[in-house]
């Protein structure tokens, strides 16, 4: 049948529409980008290291299976968790349930983020969580990573939303002539970080943020809203003379179950 052009134009409409739709409540969420970053200064004895951030977990669903089956191939050193992986304590049992997925050899060092803060998360329980899955929950606290003959210093900060983080308090006792990796849930803080690193001789050989799910929606590649604790930062790579952070868009979703433009993200790292 030949159709006439407000039929075509019709027919044009709805069809985008259907796959804005399609994009934002499927494709984006539930489609992992795998991006990688090799920020070694070596050609060996590199350590592989997967960044999740933003979880949001409230069920298991298909999405987070593939993310542990691809973290299962990949047989990373380490996983980081730089916050948000569940919003209430009822919640627990799916973060238990996730861990359970990935191999239980694989170290696991987490921080938190403003949403297991204002969820009042037990932190007993949390901690536990972690621990009994080969796991450690930093709260403005350092850990020393031995893997592979070599050690790096690992900064916990707590959130900046409704939390307190102390990067001067936490660096007191590192050892500066190790690699310095900063897990950060919110980015805004990068700013401090930098001011305290430069007075107290630190260089950070990464800061790992998430926090801004890349802006969730975004339109020509400007988001509509970011929330508090963003700052500047979006998405991506953001480097100056002291440091390099990375934030991340992160598994989940926040408010709406959807993402346009800011497809979910993990991230790997050879450092």
């Amino acid at each position: 049948m030949k159709l006439n052009r407000r039929q075509f134009i019709l027919k044009l409409v709805l069809g985008s529409f259907s796959f804005v739709v399609l994009d934002a409540f499927w494709l984006e969420t539930n489609f992992i980008e795998w991006t990688e970053h090799d920020i070694s200064e070596s050609e060996s004895n590199k350590i592989k290291a997967i960044h999740l951030t933003d979880l949001h977990l409230h069920s298991i669903k298909s999405v987070h299976k593939s993310i542990a089956e691809r973290i299962n191939q990949e047989r990373p050193d380490v996983i980081f968790f730089t916050g948000d992986s569940v919003e209430r304590n009822k919640n627990l049992p799916v973060l238990e349930d996730f861990l359970n997925l990935i191999n239980a050899h694989i170290p696991k060092i987490a921080i938190l983020g403003n949403k297991e803060s204002s969820g009042r998360i037990d932190l007993h329980k949390l901690k536990d969580v972690y621990v009994n899955r080969n796991g450690i929950l930093l709260v403005n606290e350092p850990y020393l990573l031995k893997t592979k003959n070599r050690k790096i210093n690992i900064v916990g900060l707590d959130d900046l939303v409704h939390g307190h983080p102390d990067f001067r308090k936490t660096t007191e006792v590192i050892d500066k002539s190790l690699p310095t990796i900063i897990l950060n849930h919110c980015p805004a803080y990068r700013e401090q970080i930098d001011h305290i690193s430069v007075e107290l001789e630190i260089k950070p050989k990464l800061i790992l943020s998430g926090h801004t799910h890349g802006g969730q929606v975004t339109f020509f590649g400007k988001p509509i809203f970011t929330p508090l604790g963003s700052g500047e930062y979006v998405k991506g790579w953001y480097n100056n003379q002291i440091s390099k952070m990375y934030v991340s868009k992160g598994i989940g979703t926040t408010y709406f179950p959807i993402r346009f433009g800011a497809r979910a993200e993990a991230s790997i790292f050879y450092i």
